[in-house]
């Protein structure tokens, strides 16, 4: 998946004192990490923070070294990444949204002295999505509705993935909780794992493509009028995207929790979906969404 382990190249340099004077901001280097690392440096600043921005800096890889090792301050993750960081990816503790967070936290906290604020609530991990006709016409908006509608037999027909497709723990086991089940003739297998040119295939119906592989908060979503399917019995892991703050900052600048919780909080998926299609698909500079966003939403000046 995008937000799992991305091998980049080498850091910047490292800490000169613990807790340096500036908060170090920093986020990956997609879409969405641009749009959550903005709104944490920007409200950061607002409460009168200092802050020195090292924004998009790569992948997971990158940017969970640079935080453990005092290099950054605070980045936007997601709480099913720690199932990775911490070999246990096996467990159904990441399947279930705040337990997920508790474990991320307790995990983190213990070995790293890492401190998870408030996850958003808006869900960025694979899941289905279907044209907007179509979610009308049948009432769709759960996997359960999915399921006994295609069960039932609603036409159908999925781009996706390979690896979406034939991975035990992604469509299979969709199917087998959901009670549904797509032949061959249901599905269009494209290359490479690029839900754009899923997201697309669907919108335009191509190759009579009505259903799209997708990540819960892709921008191209809300751009493109798909609907996604609330995994509603916890099939896939969760990804709330959650700042992450080494303690020893968050000791000197208390006040961070305060400025960032009820920002996350209001972050729901159709949110995410709309201001990350701005970005993404509109080509509007993620600052100046983010800033928009945060003084519409009252939070700064």
């Amino acid at each position: 998946m995008k937000k799992h382990m991305i091998v980049a190249a080498a850091l910047f340099g490292a800490h000169t004192t613990a807790a340096q004077a500036e908060i170090v901001v920093s986020s990956k280097i997609d879409t969405e990490g641009g749009l959550l690392g903005n709104m944490i440096a920007l409200a950061l600043e607002d409460a009168g923070l200092p802050v020195e921005r090292r924004l998009q800096l790569g992948g997971t890889q990158v940017v969970r070294e640079a935080l453990l090792a005092g290099q950054i301050d605070i980045y936007p993750e997601y709480t099913g990444n720690a199932a990775f960081f911490f070999n246990e990816a096996e467990s159904d503790v990441w399947n279930d949204a705040e337990a997920a967070h508790d474990r991320a936290a307790e995990l983190d906290a213990e070995a790293n002295d890492i401190t998870w604020l408030e996850s958003a609530p808006a869900n960025n991990t694979w899941a289905i999505a279907v044209t907007g006709p179509v979610a009308e016409e049948n009432d769709l908006s759960t996997m359960t509705d999915f399921g006994e509608w295609v069960s039932g037999g609603g036409e159908i027909k999925l781009a996706a993935s390979t690896e979406f497709v034939s991975s035990p723990a992604v469509l299979p086991a969709m199917q087998e909780t959901y009670g549904f089940e797509l032949t061959e003739d249901q599905t269009v297998i494209l290359s490479g794992g690029d839900t754009a040119a899923t997201i697309q295939a669907a919108a335009r119906g191509t190759s009579g493509v009505n259903a799209a592989m997708v990540y819960g908060t892709d921008g191209g979503v809300g751009a493109t009028g798909l609907v996604v399917m609330e995994d509603d019995q916890g099939v896939q892991p969760v990804y709330e995207p959650t700042p992450i703050v080494r303690a020893e900052v968050l000791e000197e600048y208390p006040s961070i929790p305060e400025v960032l919780n009820p920002i996350f909080a209001e972050l729901d998926m159709a949110t995410l979906q709309q201001l990350n299609g701005r970005i993404q698909v509109g080509g509007e500079p993620a600052e100046a969404v983010a800033r928009e966003y945060l003084t519409e939403a009252g939070v700064i000046d």
